[in-house]
């Protein structure tokens, strides 16, 4: 995901199920850490891989494995399908469309379990909904955290303005102190994949009514759920410099119905930048000179 390698947050087969979650492939993202979630078992492991390599005219220094990495990541995705399509082949994680969730939640009250990390859920949530992330916000300050907070920033975290997450070990233990296993749980996420992931882990602890909802809460319309927050729950996903000059497609989307006006706004701040940019350049130019004066005095 935005730079997070999770086998259970890769796409399903787009063939599959009559292409029902074939739009969840234009969606994953991955990220500099691994995690690997057992099919065999409840768990997901967290582990970074590095190397120690020797050059001849710099020494020794850390370098992360990127071959090793991407082909690994080919391995875990196509694992995850073959999963993930058995579980919903099979209706043992049921598909729900976000106006079906609506539905359900209304007229059956049943239980949507917020998966999204705080990031999400403080900008926008479906009212009466249950939050347990899987994921969420990683604060910590080790060397390894560090290390993986400034590559995914590199990577396009400036740019998406998605933070670096990690695993909640106490996910599943804090589901089933609030839910027995034999609850309807509608369980979703911003986009579909994370809570997909959490559906795996759910029914392999032993959980056999649950629901999934196909391209996250990020595909429901305005009437679909009831909303609350301070954000369209649309945008609850978004960010980074990405946001602030409205160039994602949840921002389009509102501008080409809202006018100029919402338009202008971000022209500006995009005009803004530049001559920000631009500032900085001219600045950093003079001050070369005048240390350049300095010394040559």
């Amino acid at each position: 995901m935005e730079a997070l390698g999770l086998p259970s947050l890769n796409t399903l087969s787009p063939h599959f199920h009559n292409q029902k979650i074939s739009q969840l492939s234009s969606k994953t993202t991955l990220c500099q850490t691994t995690w690997e979630l057992s099919s065999s078992s409840s768990s997901i492991q967290l582990t970074t891989s590095y190397r120690t390599r020797h050059f001849k005219r710099g020494g020794i220094r850390m370098q992360a494995e990127n071959e090793d990495y991407e082909l690994k990541q080919v391995k875990d995705m196509a694992a995850a399908r073959k999963r993930w399509e058995a579980l919903v082949r099979d209706e043992k994680v049921k598909l729900l469309t976000p106006k079906e969730a609506g539905y359900a939640i209304q007229l059956s009250n049943k239980t949507l379990l917020d998966v999204r990390p705080s990031t999400e859920r403080q900008r926008a949530w479906v009212k009466g909904s249950t939050w347990i992330p899987i994921f969420e916000v990683d604060n910590t300050a080790d060397p390894g955290t560090v290390s993986r907070k400034v590559t995914s920033f590199v990577m396009g975290g400036w740019w998406s303005g998605v933070p670096t997450l990690s695993y909640d070990t106490q996910f599943l233990s804090k589901v089933m102190e609030k839910f027995p296993k034999d609850t309807d749980l509608i369980v979703a996420c911003q986009k579909g994949l994370r809570s997909l992931a959490a559906c795996e882990l759910l029914y392999n602890a032993g959980y056999t009514n649950l629901f999934w909802v196909q391209g996250g809460l990020e595909a429901a319309e305005d009437e679909d759920l009831v909303i609350e927050g301070p954000q369209p729950l649309k945008f609850a996903g978004i960010g980074g410099m990405s946001e602030f000059l409205g160039w994602t497609d949840q921002q389009r989307v509102v501008a080409a119905k809202a006018g100029w006006g919402y338009r202008l706004l971000f022209s500006a701040r995009l005009v803004g930048v530049f001559l920000i940019a631009d500032a900085l350049f001219i600045g950093a130019q003079r001050l070369g000179i005048y240390i350049q004066d300095i010394r040559s005095h």
